[in-house]
């Protein structure tokens, strides 16, 4: 007597992928990733990805450095990808033409490209973000027009499958938002229970009256001036 076995169907994996360089800001990159994480373990089908030039520690803007755990060469074709943003290593690594180039090949094998705050200018820088609606921390939003986005004041904004969120703590919010466009709305809650991300600022919400771009745009042109003193080009058409 023989015994047939049915044919066990693997579930396909999807990666969802974040783009790591030196001098991110950990919050960025790492909200998001743990909601995804939280994700992938209550769902089968998904994984978690890190991907970096070299598989090293690098630096960010905290004393904190991170590892990936691929290169760009060795991820998986991403579902997701999602690019964290900084300061003054982000708006340097807007000149980084082999980073953007890894981003613009890397995009095009994703079904959905996201950022978090100033990650959103390497995407432009890219030329990933022309004609699109998009947001990133409220300081940097005018740098979007310089490569034809279309800046929206937005917690996070959807635009085809390009979405950006804000600044650094938006990005759990877009992650959660994402986790239940993937998943449904009743899983993407059980993660946020389960990061129990309900926050309560000390403080109370943000006075976005004292978020003046131009108040802050001495600011803003040093940190242009610092991080693009080797590429005038690219400095003057950020401040143009």
């Amino acid at each position: 007597m023989t015994t047939s076995l049915a044919p066990q169907h693997e579930v396909p994996i999807k990666t969802i992928a974040f783009v790591q360089y030196p001098g991110l800001t950990p919050l960025d990159i790492v909200g998001p990733l743990q909601v995804f994480s939280v994700l992938a373990q209550l769902v089968p089908g998904y994984t978690t990805v890190v991907v970096g030039e070299r598989i090293e520690p690098m630096a960010t803007d905290t004393p904190l450095s991170l590892v990936p755990s691929h290169t760009f060469e060795t991820m998986p074709d991403p579902h997701v990808l999602i690019v964290p943003g900084g300061t003054v290593p982000t708006v340097a690594a807007m000149a980084d033409e082999n980073l953007l180039d890894k981003l613009r090949t890397a995009a095009a094998r994703s079904e959905i490209v996201g950022s978090v705050c100033t990650g959103s200018l390497l995407l432009a820088a890219a030329g990933l973000l022309t004609g699109r609606r998009a947001n990133t921390h409220w300081m940097y939003r005018g740098l979007l027009t310089k490569f034809g986005a279309i800046p929206v004041a937005e917690r996070w904004v959807r635009d085809g499958n390009v979405i950006t969120a804000a600044g650094v703590s938006a990005g759990i919010d877009m992650a959660l938002h994402l986790a239940g466009q993937l998943a449904g709305q009743d899983v993407a809650r059980k993660v946020q229970l389960f990061v129990e991300y309900d926050p309560e600022p000390p403080f109370g919400p943000i006075d976005w009256e004292d978020a003046d771009p131009a108040q802050y745009a001495p600011r803003l042109r040093q940190r242009l001036d610092q991080a693009l003193a080797d590429h005038p080009a690219l400095l003057a058409r950020l401040t143009d």
